[in-house]
């Protein structure tokens, strides 16, 4: 039972990242997540709308591990924004432009009609913010200063993904990694970019 519920969990994710919440039926995700149609009110009895607040803060934690993996890396916090950067543009031209933030599609969809769903979108958001920052403030970043890079950071990302996947040529999101290293530079500065280069942290 346990892995049907995951694999509702993982269809859900995957196809409101590819289609958007509104473009999603529950038959097509009991579909694609080999389920009885039955088995997603046993496990989500709000419907929809209950499935899809645990998908967005279930994909929520799994995008956040992924993208602040990228702050942990052994290189300098700018090289490593450059290349959380590069490493999303490639994930957009492997899939077609089709694989993107599940959590902003849906926010873009729901912040002005579906309250539940808008406050867990902001839920996601906040918890980015505030372990994105403890990242930063580890690699020397001023608490002040790190608040304000992984806002840029966050926000940079998205509206990146934005442009790359109505312009399709991801060399907006490229772009995008080259403008935010700029501030992190300034924020962590020369003298401690070079420790941390000499310590590999």
């Amino acid at each position: 039972m346990t892995n049907t519920r995951a694999r509702i969990l993982e269809a859900s994710t995957e196809l409101f990242r590819r289609q958007g919440m509104s473009g999603t039926g529950l038959k097509q995700i009991a579909e694609v997540a080999k389920a009885p149609f039955g088995s997603i009110y046993h496990f989500f009895p709000g419907g929809k709308d209950d499935l899809a607040g645990e998908t967005i803060r279930r994909a929520g934690r799994e995008y956040r591990d992924l993208v602040l993996a990228f702050f942990a890396g052994p290189d300098d916090l700018v090289t490593n924004v450059e290349t959380a950067f590069a490493a999303a543009a490639a994930v957009l031209v492997e899939t077609d432009y089709a694989d993107a933030c599940p959590i902003a599609t849906v926010a873009l969809e729901v912040a002005s009609t579906n309250e539940p769903l808008r406050q867990a979108t902001a839920e996601v958001f906040t918890d980015w913010i505030e372990v994105g920052g403890r990242h930063l403030e580890q690699r020397g970043v001023p608490p002040e200063a790190a608040r304000g890079l992984i806002i840029g950071f966050i926000t940079s990302l998205e509206g990146a993904f934005v442009l790359a996947r109505s312009r399709r040529p991801p060399y907006r999101l490229v772009g995008a990694g080259r403008a935010v290293p700029g501030g992190v530079g300034v924020a962590v500065g020369p003298r401690r970019r070079g420790c941390e280069a000499e310590s590999g942290l």
